[in-house]
């Protein structure tokens, strides 16, 4: 048997080599072909529970910011969203815990360093204090306590509806954890078109030009965040572009920038205002669920979690190569 040939067939069991090149292309595996790490235990209410919690929180700000500018029509509106969103996020998290006392047992502390902790202890002072803000206005009592509500919950509000970005980014599935600088961009542009579009369709037209720019805004910020993040990730952000969480991305993108266009050209028009806003709103729920998808994608395969292991080991060796 010749040398060549012998290298040949041991090359063919290693693994496919680079033209060109006598080192074999590298080819991740484990053992027996399991996954590295565990798949999130996560279930379906936590990416609704994203998707509500950052409504609610945007909702909230954009009801202060109106509120403040004399707008109470569109006030009206968006802490309706906002009580209403607060009012889903509470019950959907401790679902997803299983024992809904288990909410309460994250509540002993406060741990500024844990994004669950800070979560937590956020929706359990906005959510009443946003339910508690509609009911002052709806009712019309109590006024003073409920413009305190609203200046509560209208201040916490942008950190309910991030603080889901940096949660799932401080885990070990590689591509929320890889992402961690782009996601709560994602997130909070996301929240924001959303709370836009859900004060659209509850306030008349001729109130409802702040909340118009707002799902601009937020739909240029969650398009750009994201399409940033997946350029970032290189092949690691493969997973946004296969499987469910592909198909949800692209819909996602595509439902975002449909609905934020009609509300650009023609979001004074009820019609019009109406589908451009159900676009918006269903494009963030599907950005939320092809996030929570593609982390369960990175976890199966080991190629996600050994070439950015290698990635950093190389790139701490050039440093210490370099003078």
């Amino acid at each position: 048997m010749s040398a060549a040939g012998g290298e040949r067939r041991d090359g063919a069991r290693r693994g496919r080599r680079v033209r060109g090149s006598m080192v074999p292309e590298a080819e991740f595996r484990s053992y027996y072909g399991r996954p590295i790490i565990k798949e999130p235990v996560w279930t379906w209410e936590v990416p609704w529970y994203f998707f509500a919690g950052g409504l609610a929180g945007a909702s909230a700000s954009l009801g202060l910011g109106a509120r403040l500018a004399g707008n109470h029509r569109l006030a009206r509106a968006a802490w309706t969203v906002a009580g209403a969103g607060g009012t889903v996020g509470v019950p959907l998290l401790a679902s997803d815990l299983g024992r809904p006392e288990r909410f309460l047992y994250m509540l002993r502390m406060f741990k500024v360093t844990s994004p669950l902790s800070v979560g937590s202890w956020v929706l359990a002072a906005m959510g009443p204090a946003a339910v508690g803000a509609v009911v002052s206005d709806r009712l019309g009592i109590f006024p003073r306590l409920g413009r305190a509500a609203e200046v509560a919950a209208g201040l916490l509000g942008p950190a309910l509806a991030t603080y889901t970005g940096t949660l799932v980014a401080d885990t070990a599935v590689p591509v929320w954890h890889e992402a961690g600088r782009e996601l709560p961009f994602v997130f909070a542009g996301s929240a924001a078109a959303s709370a836009g579009a859900a004060a659209m369709l509850l306030a008349p037209p001729a109130d409802a030009g702040p909340a118009r720019r707002l799902v601009v805004a937020g739909a240029l910020l969650e398009l750009g965040a994201a399409q940033a993040m997946e350029r970032r990730l290189g092949e690691l952000g493969e997973p946004y572009h296969q499987g469910p969480a592909g198909r949800l991305a692209r819909l996602a993108k595509a439902c975002t920038a449909a609905g934020a266009g009609l509300v650009a050209a023609g979001g004074r028009r009820r019609g019009v205002a109406a589908a451009g806003a159900a676009l918006v709103l269903a494009g963030s729920a599907c950005e939320r669920w092809a996030v929570y998808k593609a982390g369960f994608q990175s976890a199966r395969d080991p190629k996600y979690i050994v070439g950015p292991q290698r990635a950093r080991m190389a790139a701490r060796q050039s440093e210490q190569i370099e003078p």
